[in-house]
């Protein structure tokens, strides 16, 4: 390969995609990743997430050499860290990956390179890392292009949503903002909206906030439903036939590195500001365990009406609908508990979007459906739609899979 124009740092479910939309476009894209396992995979052609279309625009951008994965970066004109941004205790956000990704460009990094960060990360980040550039190579203080510009794709269609969703870019000066612009004008078909880094940041943050808060409300509705004895699917679709209202769908939670995630970002540098939040993320967190909870007084029922222990199917793992991600899921954090709670009940985990899970032994959705008393359904995957409605079963449908 030649030398590359682009070093992506971090190659998961945005930094490969995106990797490998740069290099669609025809720039040479050096990719970095900690994992060699990654990196030996990409360098195959091969993909090591589920994502549509993403195989073969990185089997493709392989095979033409305009993509390679190394665990090293090298010098290039453009970085971009997309790595992740967990949390510490008492859900503070750890920016320790950023750093340790712009720790490895220092001694790469030149007059006028672009400098951009992705990863979700706390307001002031981008200053933070600016600083730190700053005083580890003195004599490039002002002369970086230096910028933030946050992925708002949805797992799933990302391949397209990198195209054609709006993105915000916002640099440490209008030079920077500027300079990121131009590049990204390349690759993006939506719209390009200029703003400050600070702002950016805070804009992420504020999009999965927003989103979290609404489905708070649908879950809240869904608990004062399950007491009111209304069938809360009913009510939303009613309600929403009100031509100012659109109240999301409730879940057994919320999940993924995005929605369940990014509000802590905000509630944990303004705690005393960000109350409606804070709450929204209490609400979410709590469906889960009352999801959890309603499983474990279900199959106690059972047991009292039929003098035997129940077979029960929990259907998906994953945090939304069709895809392979279980980060941060809620499905699987019900399915972990109530197999803490179990008493040699009979279990059939399902997850139709793996091959196989290194703590659940997974089973077959149908066979699942066919052997269990008690169905509980926690995604709402689309091969669940296929399975008949019996009334010899005790359905929990947290997912609105039979609304």
């Amino acid at each position: 390969m030649q030398n590359p124009e682009v070093v992506m740092i971090g190659l998961g479910y945005i930094g490969l995609p995106t990797a490998a939309l740069i290099a669609q476009g025809g720039a040479y894209v050096h990719g970095v990743d900690i994992n060699q396992s990654v990196v030996d995979t990409i360098n195959r052609g091969e993909i090591h997430i589920v994502e549509p279309d993403l195989g073969q625009a990185v089997k493709e951008a392989v095979s033409k050499g305009f993509l390679k994965a190394d665990i090293k970066p090298v010098g290039a004109n453009t970085y971009i860290v997309v790595v992740p941004t967990p949390f510490k205790d008492k859900n503070e956000p750890d920016i320790s990956f950023v750093q340790a990704a712009t720790s490895a460009i220092l001694n790469l990094l030149k007059e006028d390179d672009l400098y951009i960060i992705e990863s979700t990360s706390p307001v002031g980040t981008t200053e933070k890392m600016m600083n730190f550039i700053y005083e580890k190579r003195p004599e490039l203080k002002g002369k970086l292009n230096i910028a933030y510009c946050p992925e708002r794709v949805l797992p799933g269609n990302v391949m397209h949503e990198l195209v054609y969703n709006d993105r915000v870019i916002g640099g440490i000066d209008e030079k920077s903002t500027q300079r990121a612009l131009d590049f990204y004008s390349k690759y993006v078909k939506g719209e390009l909206h200029k703003t400050n880094a600070r702002t950016a940041e805070m804009c992420k943050l504020v999009e999965n906030s927003s989103r979290d808060v609404q489905i708070a409300f649908a879950n809240e509705l869904s608990l004062i439903c399950d007491k009111a004895d209304i069938n809360v699917w009913e009510l939303i679709n009613l309600a929403n036939k009100h031509p100012r209202v659109n109240i999301l769908q409730p879940g057994c939670g919320v999940g993924g590195h995005c929605i369940a995630v990014d509000p802590y970002f905000i509630v944990s540098d303004y705690p005393m500001e960000s109350k409606i939040i804070g709450t929204a993320r209490e609400v979410n967190n709590y469906k889960s365990f009352w999801c959890a909870e309603k499983v474990q007084n279900t199959k106690l029922k059972f047991e009292l009406d039929f003098g035997r222990k129940p077979k029960i199917a929990l259907m998906g793992l994953a945090f939304k609908p069709n895809i392979d991600d279980l980060r941060e899921s809620p499905a699987k954090y019900i399915a972990q508990r109530v197999l803490q709670n179990a008493n040699n009940e009979e279990y059939y985990i399902v997850e139709p979007n793996i091959q196989e899970h290194n703590v659940f032994k997974l089973t077959n959705y149908t066979e699942a459906y066919q052997k269990a008393d008690i169905i509980v359904y926690l995604v709402n995957h689309k091969e669940f739609s296929t399975l008949p409605q019996s009334n010899e079963k005790i359905i929990l449908d947290f997912a609105g899979v039979n609304k």
